[in-house]
């Protein structure tokens, strides 16, 4: 898959909205200090105050103390996340910028994912077994890409393959929001925020077209021009 010319254009234009929104609402409630660990290596406030109550601490809490991948599904995710956003000349790759442990924060805060995540990882072995005789995992890189392009564009796909493209489509939305939502992802596609600036005043030409001028003390204390 050209991630340049099409990832753009099929994740982001399929980035789960429910996900999407969901997870800028963890990072808004859950803002790091010093402390625990995070989810992707930073610290978190163990502390109620005015961004977290307690009852958010809490749940945190509880959702980080535990695991739900194996270390199987866990590497499974990695090499799929990888496939679908692979390091280029641009950015990092998907697991570089810490995709993976994103989906297992994810799974576990919004368990509704947990079985077709689950589900979709124990087909794509299943079909590698049937095909290769061994999982996904360990079968080689042509043969991954191979099962990946017969459930990744679902219009061409065929029906048999509707529980593998399910499962590659809620992989690739995790993936894409996990990536863009990152440090590396937001560089990747130059979102750059708001940016302090400074207002010169209005210029002196369209001043004098409306009979208008500064003040000697706004001048002083106010415009600054450049």
């Amino acid at each position: 898959m050209d991630r340049r010319k099409s990832l753009k254009i099929i994740g982001l234009g399929s980035l789960s909205s429910t996900v999407l929104f969901d997870a800028c609402k963890l990072s808004d409630k859950k803002k790091p200090e010093s402390g625990a660990a995070t989810v992707n290596g930073g610290s978190s406030n163990t502390a109620a105050g005015p961004d977290r109550q307690p009852q958010e601490i809490e749940h945190y809490n509880k959702v980080i103390a535990g695991t739900f991948f194996t270390e199987h599904e866990m590497a499974t995710i990695a090499i799929l996340a990888d496939i679908i956003i692979p390091k280029d000349e641009v950015s990092g790759s998907a697991t570089d910028a810490g995709v993976p442990d994103f989906i297992e924060f994810i799974v576990k805060d919004m368990p509704h994912y947990q079985v077709p995540m689950r589900g979709g990882l124990r087909w794509i072995d299943r079909e590698c077994y049937r095909r290769f005789g061994k999982n996904f995992k360990d079968s080689d890189p042509a043969q991954r890409i191979g099962v990946v392009d017969d459930i990744a564009y679902p219009k061409k796909a065929r029906p048999e393959m509707s529980q593998g493209i399910s499962f590659f489509t809620l992989m690739r939305n995790l993936t894409s929001t996990g990536f863009y939502t990152s440090k590396i992802g937001i560089e990747d596609i130059g979102y750059k925020g708001n940016q302090p600036n400074q207002w010169n005043g209005v210029p002196d030409e369209v001043l004098k077209q409306y009979g208008l001028a500064y003040t000697e003390k706004e001048m002083k204390e106010c415009v600054t021009y450049s």
